[in-house]
């Protein structure tokens, strides 16, 4: 029995090696074409600021039919700058630092930053961590990142406000996370096709957040699952191996 856990070991060892090979080619080819994109997009972002400061000029006789193009160029250069942004954080090329740490701080602080725009979109907040949570390996600023992605993700689908619950539990060899909305839910369509790049069901939406989370969660060596009813909600629950769980896997 010792010997063929040591030989799947072995064999999970090899896959993920291949896997962040892989990951880091990506995120090589990634980030020389962002590199690309982004400099003639940031010459197109000053041109536009010293056109709008042209045209606003006291002594401009600019037609106002100018002003609302305009108005329409910057809001799709923004746009393209966050379809960049949000597209790095997916298949861009990330060191991942794993330190074993309690999972407590890294979701209060996070709570505390969303706090007051959570309120003014009229929702309510509750947090739920249990005290005997064992220790984990993160790194802390990507695991903040996927949660950032969830609390976001469950603000845009409570538009007429609601309630965000973020708890924490112990399970068996790990720690159970969970973000639960009572928005408007995710149709059963939907749901099978959440996590595929560039698809988005809310007007404006990238379709970058949900697969960064997974794929945060898969750097974690943990588990992401997904639960809605149309009409009540959402939950988003990771599972994250224990720290000396984590260890016994590599």
């Amino acid at each position: 029995m010792m010997a063929r856990r040591a030989e799947r070991r072995a064999r999970d060892s090899e896959r993920r090696a291949r896997e962040a090979e892989h990951l880091a080619y990506v995120g090589t080819l990634t980030g020389g074409l962002a590199h690309e994109i982004r400099n003639p997009l940031s010459t197109l972002n000053l041109n536009l600021q010293l056109l709008r400061e042209d045209l606003q000029r006291p002594a401009s006789k600019s037609d106002p039919r100018l002003l609302r193009k305009l108005d329409a160029l910057e809001r799709e250069a923004a746009r393209l700058q966050q379809i960049l942004d949000d597209f790095l954080k997916l298949a861009g090329k990330h060191e991942v630092r794993l330190t074993v740490q309690a999972i407590h701080p890294v979701v209060e602080e996070l709570v505390e930053f969303y706090e007051d725009r959570l309120h003014q979109a009229n929702v309510r907040v509750r947090t739920s961590l249990a005290q005997d949570l064992p220790a984990v390996a993160v790194d802390a600023a990507r695991l903040k990142q996927a949660l950032s992605n969830l609390i976001l993700n469950a603000e845009a689908a409570m538009a007429d406000g609601g309630e965000l619950m973020i708890g924490a539990e112990a399970e068996r060899r790990g720690v159970r996370l969970h973000v639960t909305d009572t928005g408007a839910g995710i149709s059963p369509e939907d749901l099978d096709r959440i996590f595929t790049p560039y698809y988005s069901t809310r007007p404006g939406g990238t379709g970058f957040g949900l697969p960064t989370v997974r794929r945060i969660v898969q750097e974690h060596r943990g588990t992401l699952e997904v639960h809605s009813e149309p009409g009540r909600g959402t939950r988003f629950t990771i599972h994250l191996p224990a720290a000396d769980a984590a260890t016994d896997t590599t």
